[in-house]
């Protein structure tokens, strides 16, 4: 569902938190490869960007809020110059937004610097806190991946090795974390005992170096080869060594985020063996066998709910029609709108063709509901272009739970689902019917190596603990 084109307006659907990027590739531009990886990747994250240089000596840093393509440039690029880098978009979570956020985050241990860029969120970061200060480690900002970095740095200082001082943070901090660290001579990529943020590895052709990216197509941009996915609680280096593995912390319940394939990741990227796009085209043939619907044509919102109205059009003999046109080229904005425009909403990203639809019967595939501010404009718009009737189909199960691990999610109490029956559901958006896919239908449709997922939006069943006062914040009581 379309994201919100107004700041301070909260966006009607699950928001991912950021991208991580990193390269190890001596004697190639390594800030321009990263700038490329992080364009692939700019649809996790549009509040900011970063690249962080490492050239043998320091590291460099260069960040700012935008888009890639507005904070960087040749002249910016050409004065980050090394063999080394990691970069990072985000959306902010964990410390909240603006330029004080953005990433990479950089830290001094001792005289040398370190840059890190993390994707996910540690779901609780006081204890760690308290337990720095008592380290006499100052700390200057709210970000968890400021913790992070600073214990990191704690027992790097003791024991000399960066490796040491990343497994203290792997057993002392808890959450989703896909983190890439840059030194001024090494790059290091770890990720979560449980996989829930995804990372995957890359290598440069011609054994000119490596690449790690939070999804795939972060490597096609750069023209490196997947490799593997880093494992859960695993640790790479990458220097002038090679590429050297070893585990950082024992691997807990596998829990790799399953809206990943719903709606987060790029069509083109493969998670855990799975191409994204052929998931989400058995999600809509699932859902059409779940939820059938007398219509005339099937729709897609784009651009995630596109593949699974294909799919949904496959498996039930119902024509498939481009009848929502996407602007491309609305992204986040700081135009202020007026109220009248704050009206038009949805419009601005979406608009129907009334040539298709008017006087149809439709069956309209989306990702996902969460508010259902945007669902309700989506159906006002499409009976406002002639459509008969609207029939909702929604290719994840009802979002009943909050998220703690980098996704941006309000209270529960702020989600439709965990409010509302389904008939009260279907009545405030009014769509003529609404049907969610089965959470045992979501599974089904995914084929990766692995069956292990955190749905925990879905069921509740969340695979890292969360504490008590986060609790009593985000569920009702």
């Amino acid at each position: 569902m379309a994201t919100s084109a107004f700041p301070g307006e909260k966006p009607d659907r699950l928001e991912e938190a950021c991208a991580v990027f990193g390269v190890y590739a001596p004697g190639e531009d390594v800030a321009r490869l990263t700038c490329f990886g992080l364009q692939a990747l700019q649809h996790r994250g549009q509040e900011s960007a970063g690249i962080a240089v490492g050239d043998g000596e320091t590291v460099l840093i260069h960040k700012d809020l935008g888009l890639v393509d507005q904070v960087f440039d040749e002249d910016v690029l050409a004065h980050l110059s090394g063999n080394v880098a990691v970069g990072h978009t985000r959306y902010s979570t964990a410390g909240g937004g603006g330029w004080a956020a953005a990433q990479p985050h950089i830290s001094a241990i001792d005289d040398e610097l370190i840059a890190l860029a993390h994707n996910g969120t540690l779901v609780d970061t006081k204890p760690q806190r308290a337990w720095l200060a008592n380290e006499g480690v100052q700390l200057y900002g709210y970000t968890d991946s400021e913790v992070a970095a600073r214990t990191i740095g704690v027992d790097t200082r003791r024991t000399g090795h960066i490796r040491s001082g990343i497994k203290l943070m792997m057993q002392q901090l808890h959450g989703a974390y896909a983190i890439v660290l840059v030194t001024p001579v090494a790059l290091y990529a770890f990720r979560d005992p449980n996989g829930i943020r995804p990372l995957s590895l890359g290598q440069l052709p011609n054994d000119r170096g490596w690449a790690v990216a939070s999804e795939t197509c972060g490597l096609d941009a750069v023209g490196a080869a997947f490799v593997r996915d880093i494992e859960p609680g695993e640790i790479v280096k990458v220097s002038v060594a090679g590429l050297e593995s070893e585990r950082g912390i024992v691997s807990g319940r596998r829990a790799s985020c399953i809206f990943e394939y719903v709606y987060f990741a790029r069509p083109d990227s493969v998670l855990d063996g799975e191409v994204v796009y052929n998931a989400r085209r058995r999600l809509g043939r699932t859902l059409a066998r779940e939820a059938p619907a007398d219509a005339d044509l099937v729709l897609g919102v784009p651009d995630s709910g596109v593949p699974p109205a294909l799919g949904y059009s496959e498996a039930s003999g119902i024509p498939y029609c481009d009848g929502i046109v996407k602007n491309r080229y609305v992204g986040r904005t700081f135009i202020q709108p007026t109220q009248e425009m704050r009206q038009m909403g949805i419009r601005i990203k979406l608009n129907p063709l009334p040539s298709l639809i008017a006087g149809k019967r439709l069956v309209v595939i989306d990702d996902s509901i969460v508010r259902g501010n945007t669902s309700k404009k989506l159906v006002e718009m499409l009976r406002g272009a002639g459509a008969s009737e609207v029939h909702l189909r929604i290719v994840s199960p009802e979002v009943t739970w909050p998220c703690f691990y980098g996704i941006d999610t309000d209270t529960q109490d702020q989600l439709m689902a965990a409010n509302c029956t389904h008939d009260e559901m279907c009545e405030r958006i009014g769509c003529d019917s609404l049907a969610f896919i089965s959470l045992h239908g979501l599974h089904r449709a995914i084929h990766a190596n692995h069956d292990g997922f955190c749905d925990a939006c879905f069921s509740g069943d969340y695979p890292v603990v969360i504490p008590e006062h986060l609790q009593r914040k985000g569920f009702l009581q």
